[in-house]
């Protein structure tokens, strides 16, 4: 069986609508210099949009009547464009470094994990730290908790604690985040 033919959805706009589109009847409209023009109809705020050369831009549809400008849409959307460029670009996404450490581990090799750990968190960065435990080791979790601790006390000035350490199976896992 045929199923009968459906028109096409309409389509979706974003961003604000223009000249035409806009279909209330008064609207506070700003002229192309700024000024305010007050509350004009619809149909004349277009045809002063037409005149100037320029396009009828609804910016504050929520309001009562609805705010309306005179401006090129095409430099509008154009700038509107550039500044969301910019903000993507400024934008610093925080990543979670991990850094291993074990039960036993030496004054000097703790001391390299710890620059390690202090360039991270200059860098802005989160550190996610696992101790990881193996055979014997598990017997003897104090030893974890104290390498932990340390690590809590050595960082306490550039971070703080986000997630306290707590067991995983054979690892405790702690995450740091910078102050």
């Amino acid at each position: 069986m045929r199923r009968p033919m459906r028109a096409a959805a309409p389509v979706e706009r974003d961003g604000p609508r223009i000249n035409d589109m806009i279909r209330v009847r008064d609207v506070q409209l700003i002229d192309a210099e700024g000024e305010n023009r007050g509350v004009v109809p619809t149909r004349d705020a277009v045809q002063m949009a037409v005149e100037a050369g320029l396009d009828l831009v609804e910016v504050a549809p929520n309001a009562v009547p609805p705010v309306c400008k005179i401006m090129d849409y095409g430099k509008f959307k154009f700038q509107e464009q550039k500044k969301a460029a910019e903000a993507r670009r400024n934008q610093k996404t925080v990543e979670v470094k991990e850094i291993k450490l074990r039960p036993g581990i030496d004054d000097h090799d703790y001391d390299t994990k710890m620059k390690a750990m202090k360039r991270f968190f200059e860098e802005g960065d989160k550190v996610k730290v696992t101790l990881r435990f193996r055979g014997r080791e598990m017997a003897h979790m104090d030893l974890g908790v104290k390498v932990l601790d340390r690590v809590k006390l050595d960082t306490v000035n550039i971070a703080k604690v986000e997630q306290e350490s707590r067991l995983e199976g054979r690892q405790m896992i702690m995450v740091l985040a910078p102050k």
